[in-house]
């Protein structure tokens, strides 16, 4: 059993790469297409099961959850408790941080976009 600092240590580490993989199938353009199919798939499915399976490959939080169950399975990181509770624990606990990651990084993206914009606009200003 690892003690208390070393599993929130693990916690914060592990949901960086859950929360990379997840962002960059829900958003980034190296997986646009794929993306717009499930998308499509999710609106146009003809069963509720294929509409919301599709889904999943479109939400980051959603997505997060079945990146975070592989992570579970390749490490074996359990929080708190050393039997099965402790992965259900873990799972969720690295699902939240994850998703704050990537909420975070949204932000800070969001700004750099605006920030970029205004610069045009300024150099549009100056050069007219």
């Amino acid at each position: 059993m690892m003690t208390l600092t070393l599993q929130i240590s693990w916690l914060f580490l592990l949901a960086i790469p859950i929360a990379c993989i997840a962002w960059t199938v829900t958003h980034e353009e190296v997986f646009r297409e794929p993306r717009e199919y499930c998308t499509r798939r999710s609106q146009e499915g003809k069963s509720l099961v294929e509409r919301k399976f599709f889904y999943l490959f479109t939400c980051e939080y959603c997505f997060s959850h079945y990146v975070t169950i592989l992570f579970l399975c390749l490490t074996g990181y359990k929080l708190l408790m050393d039997n099965w509770a402790g992965y259900l624990i873990a799972g969720f606990a690295l699902v939240y941080v994850a998703n704050a990651y990537m909420s975070l990084f949204g932000l800070i993206r969001q700004d750099i976009v605006k920030e970029k914009e205004e610069i045009k606009v300024l150099k549009n200003k100056s050069g007219a």
